[in-house]
């Protein structure tokens, strides 16, 4: 790596004026840019004012030594991690231990040797710049994952709301057509466009609600809902689309309402995305089967299906690591993107639940969510009722 010296600051600290000078001429043959001060207290008000690369502090010094200088610095709030290499008289084991075990990165005795304090002075900026490459290409990484999540965040919402539209229109199409009044090859259009739109939108749908967690705008929002009616609204949402494959869905429920305190959003996200691949991966004439059961003190919703499986080899990666994911083709070659587990599994652990599957190839699977009845974290903002009804709010 090639180093701009004169891009360096190094600070020579030495109540002899004399060395101070010798130690300048050195430095400046190589193009450093150079600093002094005479004493520990002149030092440190250089230290803050100058901001230098590398210290050349001697440990011999009136006011303060070297060492008081080097804890100020060390456990100071600016640049406490600067290189300090230390001159010295004394070349002793006992200060040579004391001085690294204060926080030196170098130590070299007087009367020192130019070639070697050069050499010193050289590899400890050539860390200090490497240290500086390394932070600022993280920097750059972080910018650039930051606003690609942004730009994604953008596109995924102006997107769906135009796309939204388009598949309600397509959607009442295919729902009021009839096979009759078109030919069958119109129809089977229509049908896979309405396909193609729904399938669509749950990944833009996915694909914001992921960069927003990635970014860390995806705020819990905490309310009072009946689950039993989220997952009747959600089989309603996924009628047209059971339909068009010919696979009933049915839902069996421990108790006819279920309320609890949780993010409605998040809950209905994980639960369309386990409906949405139980039909992928069914096939005609097939059926899903929905489960809510109510716990003591959790919800459990079961979401099974009697279709394709899931592969020994592809299980252990389904859920385990965002990076190696597991998709795949549906029973009519429905495309899936991948995410939409990585979400459910990230979502379900934000609300404090479980979440795990059970699967059998050629023979079916079933997805579980289990998550507290009352959302466990307090750190988001309960409603208000609740807040009331355990006393950490007056009735207004």
């Amino acid at each position: 790596m090639d180093i701009n010296n004169s891009l360096y600051k190094i600070l020579v600290v030495d109540d002899i004026r004399a060395n101070v000078m010798l130690l300048k001429a050195l430095l400046k043959k190589s193009n450093y840019q150079v600093l002094e001060a005479y004493n520990g207290k002149e030092a440190l008000e250089v230290f803050e004012r100058e901001k230098p690369d590398l210290i050349l502090l001697d440990i011999m010094m009136p006011i303060m030594d070297g060492y008081q200088v080097m804890s100020t610095i060390r456990n100071g709030e600016q640049n406490p991690d600067i290189a300090i290499i230390l001159i010295t008289a004394l070349d002793n084991k006992e200060d040579v231990v004391k001085g690294f075990n204060a926080g030196a990165n170098d130590y070299i005795a007087k009367p020192f040797n130019n070639e070697e304090l050069e050499a010193r002075v050289r590899h400890q900026i050539s860390l200090t710049a490497a240290k500086r490459e390394i932070e600022q290409k993280t920097k750059d990484l972080i910018f650039a994952i930051n606003n690609r999540d942004k730009l994604y965040s953008v596109i995924a919402h102006d997107l769906r709301s135009p796309l939204s539209s388009v598949k309600m229109i397509i959607s009442l199409l295919v729902t009021e057509l009839k096979k009759e009044g078109i030919s069958s090859e119109l129809f089977f259009l229509l049908d896979e466009a309405n396909s193609t739109t729904e399938n669509l939108f749950i990944l833009l749908d996915n694909l914001l609600k992921w960069t927003k967690n990635q970014i860390g705008r995806l705020n819990i929002c905490l309310q009072y809902f009946d689950i039993v009616n989220v997952v009747y609204g959600l089989k309603e949402l996924y009628t047209l689309m059971a339909h068009n494959k010919n696979i009933q869905i049915q839902i069996t429920e421990d108790s006819p309402s279920i309320e609890i305190i949780s993010d409605p959003d998040l809950v209905k996200t994980i639960i369309r995305n386990f409906i949405s691949n139980a039909l992928k991966f069914s096939y005609s004439g097939g059926r899903v089967q929905i489960h809510i059961s109510n716990l003591e003190n959790h919800i459990q919703v079961k979401v099974e299906d009697f279709g394709s499986g899931i592969a020994e080899d592809k299980k252990q990666n389904l859920l385990s690591d965002k990076k190696t994911g597991y998709t795949s083709y549906g029973t009519n070659n429905e495309e899936g993107s991948g995410l939409g587990l990585s979400l459910c599994k990230e979502f379900t652990e934000k609300l404090g639940g479980e979440i795990w599957f059970e699967s059998e190839l050629e023979k079916g699977s079933s997805f579980y969510i289990k998550i507290p009845k009352i959302y466990p974290f307090k750190d988001a903002k309960f409603p208000k009722r609740y807040l009331i009804e355990n006393g950490l709010e007056p009735e207004a």
